[in-house]
């Protein structure tokens, strides 16, 4: 089959994590910038990619690389591509969105309108019409200018591949699935660990937590775009990787999973999200404060978002929250903790500093994600669950 070039973005500072994602699937990297990693599959690969990749947002069907300073040089450039291999006649196609950073082009609209026209007159040639009714399937076309290089992705994925499906019900300021999955993968852990989220909000990191431990594809309960483009992914593509999805499942791991909130409402929420993602059973969620937070055994992981005071009213009660899940992670018999929050203060009220700390944007908002890393367990003297 045919080698194509896809893009999967990631949060900025992910990009390693995404990278091995890739890499476990099967797929050869051709490139990684800030932002995302470029890779190389065939038709099939676009099925296995938006089923399976749990930290990117989207694949793009990557239809070419091109140079341009002026709005002219973009127009015939876009024109000069082979839209006609992956458009049909009746094709809807539209520019999605155009982002640019250090580009003398630097207005989205102004972007979105000429390259429509310069597809729409590049297949009015080959298509010999004046006019397209686009009542066919949906092309959406994402644009990433950098210093006038411009990287022209058709979005195989539709709606964003955060959106797993389960999580019908959230709390206040929840992080997205994609996040919540790569900071665990940034961690040391696996099924056999116990985790604990001692602020699980909407439960998000214990349920990606748990589909992880099951081997669960992120993608399973869910519907992408490109299954409709049967000219460039055929329909055994999806079958044979939902098959594959479906067979990887572990139906009888056993797991010590936890999430606290001192919500009871937001606690009943996770607990439904759990139920609609079909790992209820892997977790224990607990209406609890972070004072009351313990566990008699060793070697667990504390992973959290705990809240970061966005709110001036909530500001004020930081310190004393911060303060008080230092002292409990010191009460726990070496565990390690990992903590994202935009909190600046954050390490000096946890009571010591992190091993490592990382810079990640979630969203627009900078945070940090603090790492505390507690001993490994010896080898073959590990607690079982």
């Amino acid at each position: 089959m045919e080698l194509l070039e896809l893009i999967a973005p990631c949060h900025f500072g992910l990009e390693s994590v995404m990278k091995r994602e890739i890499l476990d699937l099967g797929y050869d990297i051709s490139g990684v910038e800030d932002g995302k990693v470029t890779f190389l599959a065939d038709a099939e690969g676009i099925a296995y990619a938006n089923l399976f990749l749990r930290t990117t947002e989207r694949i793009l069907l990557k239809i070419g690389q091109v140079h341009a300073e002026t709005y002219d040089e973009l127009f015939e450039a876009t024109k000069a591509l082979p839209w006609e291999n992956y458009i049909p006649k009746n094709g809807k196609f539209w520019i999605a969105k155009a982002n640019s950073v250090k580009s003398k082009l630097f207005s989205p609209s102004d972007i979105q309108s000429i390259m429509k026209k310069a597809i729409v007159e590049r297949l009015k040639l080959v298509y010999h019409v004046e006019w397209f009714p686009e009542d066919g399937e949906e092309y959406p076309i994402r644009v990433s200018i950098l210093k006038d290089e411009v990287t022209i992705g058709l979005d195989t994925s539709g709606v964003s591949l955060h959106k797993r499906g389960y999580r019908r019900m959230t709390a206040k300021a929840p992080i997205t699935e994609t996040l919540a999955a790569a900071l665990i993968m940034l961690t040391p852990w696996k099924q056999d660990r116990i985790l604990v989220d001692p602020f699980c909000g909407s439960g998000t990191f214990p349920i990606e937590a748990a589909m992880m431990a099951a081997d669960m594809a992120p993608g399973l309960s869910r519907n992408f775009l490109a299954e409709k483009w049967k000219h460039l992914v055929p329909k055994t593509c999806w079958k044979n990787a939902r098959e594959d999805a479906n067979d990887r499942v572990l139906r009888d791991v056993v797991t010590d999973i936890q999430g606290f909130d001192i919500d009871g409402n937001v606690v009943k929420s996770a607990r439904e999200n759990a139920r609609l993602a079909g790992v209820d059973h892997l977790i224990h969620f607990q209406q609890r404060p972070v004072k009351e937070l313990s566990h008699p055994k060793k070697y667990g992981f504390l992973i959290t978002n705990p809240p970061y005071g966005e709110r001036l009213e909530e500001k004020e009660n930081l310190p004393e929250l911060y303060r008080t899940l230092g002292e409990r992670y010191r009460m726990l018999d070496s565990w390690s903790m990992y903590v994202i929050t935009s909190y600046t203060d954050a390490e000096r009220y946890l009571g010591k500093k992190a091993d490592k700390n990382r810079k990640i944007y979630n969203g627009m908002l900078k945070t940090y994600y603090y790492q505390y890393q507690g001993p490994k367990p010896p080898k073959g003297k590990m607690e079982t669950l």
